[in-house]
């Protein structure tokens, strides 16, 4: 078992984290992470934990809710450091977080085609809910030209 330390993001973290999102191929053109993460931290209702190994950010989650289920963002491990429990450790926290404030669902959304992501949520004990998710870009300036 490593040697994980868990805890809230600090403002020294963010560039680590931005980093750690694009390299295990979470960041798209239209979610800019940096303003995801300010406006996460904005909220009681969210927090970003990251997982620190030797010091250095290994793996991180977003979570929040909205008062009645919780909803996991950015689970994100070091490519080179995959496969060693963090991620389960990284959900863990999250569920705590969420428990700990009275939240007793969570969802989460996993692009269809990522079906080594899906493995890993299965293995965790999360369900497919037969639930389709629809998006309406509200504010079209946050749009990108290939995002459909």
């Amino acid at each position: 078992m490593s040697d994980l330390v868990i805890r809230e993001i600090a403002d020294d973290d963010i560039e680590a984290v931005v980093g750690l999102w694009t390299a295990a191929g979470l960041v798209r053109p239209w979610n800019d992470p940096s303003t995801d993460i300010a406006f996460a931290r904005s909220s009681a209702n969210a927090t970003i934990r990251v997982g620190l190994e030797g010091g250095r950010i290994v793996a991180s989650v977003m979570v929040g809710h909205d008062g009645h289920r919780g909803t996991v963002y950015y689970l994100a491990v070091d490519p080179s450091q995959r496969r060693a429990g963090l991620g389960r450790r990284m959900m863990a926290a999250a569920e705590e977080w969420l428990r700990e404030l009275g939240v007793w669902k969570i969802n989460l959304m996993v692009r269809a085609e990522n079906h080594e992501v899906l493995g890993f949520y299965d293995a965790l004990g999360y369900r497919d809910s037969g639930v389709v998710v629809r998006e309406k870009w509200i504010d079209e300036t946050k749009r990108f030209a290939d995002k459909p």
